[in-house]
């Protein structure tokens, strides 16, 4: 083997990763079961008392040095599916930013154009506003121009005038709302981070202007709502001075202090015995603490040691501020009563946005704001007109430079000139971004904010300054959410059908391989380890879909070691020595290897960028699973054989067993000459499952696909499903569309409706919600019925879904197209398997309807699409190792043709096609019986895949290719198939 120095050298440093970050993974779990130990009394969990041993260990360190936090963002992950959970998917709303940029035109051209944008876009809601804004502005003022209503002072800085085109004045609306998603992205992150949910994901979607959120473990869904849909709060307070609010805390720590020593007399005569008391004047050091330059302290009475409440809580070196782990214990001290009868009623802290980082350890810095509950700021962020990150000519720093509206600038004069040499904090959701000190009074509403900042901090500021300039409401368009004991349950389903699939393949591979079975399921092994080593590194979520995608690489990770066993046996069967069969056997099934893991690659890619949530974990995993199963499959099963075949071990390896020898061994079957059967077939089944389809009135789509709410309610005994859904469409649901059936198990229903599918508001949720639980509760109120985990997804999200589900097919198709075409040079090669592709998928689609009329009702949704994209995988690996033989029996034997090969090349490698689809099916088999209710669709449609992909690898492929050579091929094959098949020259193949 060549480089196999450099071969080992990557395994050993691959391998060396995967263990520290499993490792790190496991140790992650030991401090959670720890914490749920702590807080376990009588069997039951105390999650507040969980979360508090956790935020007590977070910087603790766990691991060697590594604290529990940089433990816990290293770890395997689990999604929200497995672990339970809130998904949701925010969408900006544009109309409200064009609104804002016209200063709320009244124009009754404008105002109309909005309203008829708006619904237009109900009926197509992937179309951009702006643009359908535009279109409807035409309508309704043919010769007016934008620019006559955008032109005002709130848009001098775009350069928009009187004289500015319409393309103009659009671009800059779009950019407009393209940095509104942006400034709602990076606040939407400050909430989030400030939550308290461990491992939070946000993050854009892709040429959309949506915000996807995940938060592990939430509980209280209405709180999220709230907390990402609530509008940013941009103000400009005051700052005291420490000099000013140090005695006051100096007061409050006397009485803390005195309230803590009468609570605890004991305690404190031990102390004072012991010598370990506070030395007189404890409380006098405080203030000196808090005040930066020196301050004036109250005195205390030295001849009575008590204890420093606040000292041992403010603990940031140089000014006040806490350690990040005690924010919450100030938090209490802060809002406690003995706090609000000691401080000013117009002084509230407020602490910084940014930890600072000082020997090591983070630290919060707190800013005395004069700020009294109920009084407005001196300025809101409404004034603000633009703002951006620059540099300063003279010193070459970033700045933020910032511009206000006339009414704000005359505010902004007066307040920088009552406060000059002070402080003037910027607060966006009551956290404080910065707090510059005003050095002069600021005319004119232009300033600039300057600091230690970098170019990315003064960026920030300025999208921070800007985001209370625009109004941008956000509304939820996606959402999920799955409760933690039925996150458990999908856990458990996982790692049952992925042990069982585990098993199934490497019992099958040591009965039919023998030795060299047992080295494909070592290799295997090690592939899982990568996966989830991978995994790890790189910090994603193993998720449902992603078990799906693990079950689905256990049974295609075989397929590599399959091609070269069988490979290595027709070397054997020509009479070469072991070691001389195991190289090039190796050697020859590498070319088929390759194409079909980078066709795999493809189809991963396209579902990675174009999918999400779901379809995007399944993507994720599956690629990964591409690369850790050619460098087991090709690179360590080769180091493992070459290792046992090393000297007198090399007739000791196996490479098949009595079951195996002599089966596939000689077949010789006439496939093409069958292929006009296969066509029939084909269509049969293709036109009855669309007529089927029609019949039944369209696809049973998901609710993914046409939108909608879905919940899964249990309930204590079994319910019959049409019983539920009469009376909820009848009587709850206003006749919308609503299907209800067993999820699972016998007392579980999965509850889908239509009911105000349009409105994507949180009030429609509420009102289908409380309309389920209302009619649930009346009928069935006895029986106990308990939502498990609810979703919603909107007209916007469902159609784009469907759009993109389009294109991914197509996309697929093309590149695969494109591939095949490179790698082959013919163009009959790409266009069969591109037709016998599309026609594996046409028929996994019209199975469906065929399905639902025989009592299987399963619906289509994204996971259906990767499904049908795995399977185009599928079949060509499989055309993609007929198609290799084609061509090396072309080379090896110039003499003859096409028609003259394919047959002989159909049957070579039909074992391997045999035995792949054996081992694919079984583990797809284990995930439909084990993997749950949510999977059943996904592993029906790899179950029905599998055999339609073996079945147009051999049938349709291949054959096509004959078929566009023209009569003359098929008079050669003619000539064939009568007079047996052709002398091949096949000893050195």
């Amino acid at each position: 083997m060549r480089n196999k120095g450099l071969v080992i050298t990557l395994t050993l440093i691959v391998s060396a990763l995967c263990i520290y970050f499993l490792t790190l993974t496991f140790v992650s779990r030991g401090v959670q079961r720890d914490a749920v130990a702590y807080a376990s009394r009588g069997g039951k969990l105390v999650e507040a008392k969980r979360q508090h041993y956790l935020d007590s260990v977070w910087r603790a360190p766990v691991f060697g040095p590594l604290t529990y936090k940089d433990v816990r963002t290293s770890e395997l992950g689990l999604g929200l599916d497995l672990n339970g959970g809130m998904h949701v998917t925010l969408e900006v709303s544009p109309v409200e930013i064009v609104r804002a940029m016209s200063a709320n035109s009244k124009d009754p051209a404008f105002n109309k154009a909005i309203t008829q944008a708006q619904e237009l876009q109900k009926a197509s809601p992937s179309t951009p506003f702006t643009t359908l804004f535009a279109q409807t502005y035409r309508d309704a003022a043919p010769n007016g121009k934008l620019a006559s209503i955008f032109a005002n002072t709130l848009n001098k800085s775009r350069n928009i005038d009187i004289n500015s085109s319409d393309a103009k004045v659009l671009g800059a609306i779009n950019k407009e709302i393209e940095e509104a998603i942006d400034r709602s992205f990076n606040i939407l992150r400050s909430r989030i981070d400030k939550f308290g949910t461990s491992q939070p994901n946000i993050q854009r979607v892709k040429g959309t202007g949506r915000i996807q959120v995940e938060l592990p473990g939430v509980d209280n869904p209405d709180r999220v709502r709230k907390l990402l849909q609530g509008q940013a709060k941009l103000e400009f307070w005051e700052v005291w001075r420490p000099d000013e609010f140090a005695p006051y805390l100096n007061q409050l720590n006397e009485v803390l202090s005195a309230k803590e020593a009468a609570a605890a007399p004991v305690a404190a005569n031990t102390a004072a015995t012991t010598g370990t008391t506070a030395a007189a004047g404890d409380t006098t050091s405080l203030a000196s603490q808090l005040a930066k330059k020196g301050t004036a302290t109250a005195k205390t009475d030295s001849a009575a040691p008590k204890k420093n409440v606040l000292a041992s809580l403010f603990t940031m070196p140089g000014t006040l501020g806490a350690n990040v782990r005690d924010t919450a214990r100030v938090n209490a001290v802060l809002r406690s009563p003995d706090t609000r009868a000691v401080l000013p009623s117009n002084l509230t802290f407020l602490w910084g946005v940014k930890p600072d980082i000082i020997e090591g350890q983070e630290y919060l810095q707190l800013y005395a704001i004069r700020k009294a509950n109920g009084v407005e700021a001196p300025i809101g962020g409404e004034v603000i007109s633009d703002a951006r990150g620059d540099f300063d000519q003279l010193s070459g720093r970033a700045e933020v430079s910032m511009q206000m509206t006339p009414g704000g600038g005359r505010k902004w004069q007066k307040l920088t000139g009552a406060n000059i040499g002070r402080q003037v904090a910027i607060v966006l959701d009551d956290y404080v971004y910065s707090a510059p000190v005003v050095q002069a009074e600021i005319a004119g509403g232009n300033s600039s904010i300057s600091g230690n900042f970098t170019i990315e901090e003064a960026q920030d500021l300025a999208n921070i300054l800007k985001a209370g300039k625009l109004p941008a409401p956000t509304r939820i368009v996606e959402e999920a959410v799955v409760g933690p004991s039925l996150g458990q349950e999908a856990t458990n389903q996982g790692l049952y059908s992925s042990l069982a699939g585990l098993v199934i393949i490497m019992i099958f591979m040591a009965v039919y391989y023998g030795r060299a079975g047992m080295v494909a399921d070592a290799s295997l092994l090690f592939n899982m380890f990568l996966i989830l080593g991978v995994l790890a590194q790189f910090s994603f979520a193993l998720t449902l879909p992603g078990i799906a995608g693990l079950v689905l690489v256990i049974g295609t990770s075989v397929d590599a070691n399959v091609l070269i066993f069988e490979r290595i046996r027709e070397e054997l069967d020509h009479g070469l020595q072991t070691q001389d069969a195991i190289s090039k056997g190796y050697s020859r099934a590498f070319s088929a290897i390759f194409d079909s893991n980078v066709t795999t690659l493809i189809i991963a890619l396209i579902l990675g960028f174009f999918g999400t949530g779901p379809v995007q974990n399944f993507a994720i995993t599956l690629g990964i699973g591409v690369f850790t199963s050619f460098l087991s499959a090709v690179y360590v099963s080769r180091l493992i054989i070459e290792r046992i075949t090393k000297g007198k071990a090399a007739s000791s390896l196996t490479f098949d067993t009595a079951v195996s020898r002599h089966l596939f061994k000689g077949t010789n079957f006439d496939i093409v000459g069958k292929r006009k059967y296969a066509y029939i077939v084909s269509t049969v089944v293709i036109v009855l499952g669309f007529v089927l389809m029609a019949m039944q009135g369209g696809p049973n789509l998901g609710v993914d696909f046409r939108g909608g709410r879905e919940y899964i309610v249990d309930f204590n005994k079994a319910i019959p499903a049409s019983d539920v859904r009469d009376v909820l469409t009848k009587e709850y649901f206003g006749g919308a569309g609503t299907e209800v059936k067993t999820f699972g198990a016998n007392n579980r229903l999965r509850i889908t409706t239509g009911y105000l599918a349009a409105d994507e508001s949180t009030d429609a949720d509420k009102k289908v919600r409380t309309a389920l639980e209302t009619g649930l509760a009346k009928k069935y109120g006895a029986e106990n019925p308990t939502i498990k985990s609810s979703s919603k997804v909107g007209a916007t999200i469902a159609d784009d879904i469907k759009k993109t589900s389009v294109v991914s097919l197509g996309l697929t198709l093309l590149a695969i197209f494109v591939y095949v075409l490179f790698r082959f040079e013919k163009w009959q090669y790409s266009m069969a398997a591109v037709v016998a592709l599309f026609h594996d998928a046409l028929l996994v689609i019209a199975t469906f309807p065929i399905a639902r009329a025989l009592g299987l009702n399963y619906e289509m949704d994204q996971v259906f699409v990767a499904a049908v994209l795995t399977v185009i995988g599928f079949s060509m690996n499989d055309t993609i190792v007929i198609y290799d033989r084609i061509r090396e029996y072309l080379r090896e034997n110039k003499h003859l043709t096409f028609a003259q090969v394919v047959n002989p090349a159909l049957n070579s490698t039909f074992s391997r096609t045999m035995i792949t689809f054996t081992t694919v099916f079984l583990v797809v088999g284990v995930l439909y019986v084990f993997g749950g209710e949510t999977l059943r669709s996904f592993s029906f449609a790899m179950l029905i895949g599998i055999i339609y992909g073996t079945y147009s690898s051999l049938f349709i492929a291949a054959p096509l290719i004959l078929d566009t050579y023209g009569r003359r091929e098929k008079a050669n094959l003619n000539t064939t198939t009568d007079a047996g098949a052709p002398k091949l020259s096949t000893a050195n193949i």
